[in-house]
């Protein structure tokens, strides 16, 4: 899927322009320009720190951007916020399912916190779980969910009311290969059937070349680079470069590449809840 190219045709349905982020005298998200196309699959990644999570947290209006500007589906990410959260899913990093609850309870819930019509709750939520694979597991309590089926219960729920845009914050951190594969097959379904954006952080290069049209690389805020995975590969004239050189090449291999003691902590919090 990585090497097809989104269609020249499609139009933006992200854009951003100098969009930046600065806590005091940090600057966490530098100046970034990008666009994004309908029914693109689109990849950010960087090392633990470089801004991943704040660009995305933007997106998603969270953390309102210090400077430049934004738009999601035509929509001001600050004018318009509440219009941008019409269109958009959200699945964060951290585990955000309730364990309490039945898989199907959280759908339901979700349904109509995102003001699905009553009338069509039910069936949306039917759908959800047989799109992703849970519909034998949909009265079980989610504590007793594995990684990978949290996962895809998550993307369920951010999927119910149909956004055009879904950003996913490292969707498949801490789950084994097996589980992965599965919550990329489920990723990849969604866009197919609905024609959803998929816009997600990771720091798997097997997820960014597998899953992605386009790869951009955030180093220290910026944009390092952007294309496609081979376009990147061939930016190293190195017949033999993999996504993994290209990731070295660009953001660095240096100990600041590695992020901080919260980033660290927090990535093995949600592995040790997922695993």
């Amino acid at each position: 899927m990585g090497d097809q190219a989104p269609t020249p045709a499609a139009s933006a349905i992200l854009r951003t322009e100098a969009l930046t982020c600065r806590y005091g005298a940090l600057t966490a998200v530098d100046h970034v320009d990008l666009a994004v196309e309908a029914g693109e699959v689109f990849g950010l990644v960087g090392p633990n720190g470089a801004g991943k999570s704040t660009l995305i947290r933007m997106l998603v209006t969270l953390q309102p951007p210090t400077e430049g500007t934004a738009q999601v589906d035509g929509f001001d990410l600050v004018r318009q916020a509440a219009a941008v959260r019409r269109v958009i899913g959200y699945v964060p990093q951290m585990v955000s399912a309730d364990s309490e609850l039945t898989g199907r309870q959280n759908l339901l819930i979700s349904a109509s916190l995102y003001d699905v019509r009553r009338r069509e709750r039910r069936q949306r939520v039917l759908d959800a779980l047989s799109l992703m694979g849970l519909e034998a597991s949909a009265d079980r309590l989610v504590q007793h969910y594995s990684g990978g089926m949290i996962r895809r219960l998550e993307i369920a729920q951010a999927m119910l009311h149909r956004p055009r845009v879904l950003f996913l914050d490292e969707p498949t951190v801490g789950l084994d290969p097996m589980a992965r594969k599965t919550v990329w097959d489920c990723l990849v379904r969604l866009r197919d059937d609905f024609g959803t954006t998929l816009f997600l952080t990771t720091h798997l290069m097997e997820e960014a070349e597998s899953l992605c049209h386009r790869v951009a690389i955030i180093h220290r805020g910026a944009l390092a680079a952007l294309g496609t995975p081979a376009d990147l590969k061939a930016s190293l004239h190195d017949p033999q470069a993999s996504l993994d050189d290209v990731f070295i090449h660009y953001a660095g291999d240096t100990i600041e590449a590695v992020g901080s003691y919260r980033d660290t902590a927090r990535a093995r919090r949600v592995a040790k809840r997922l695993g």
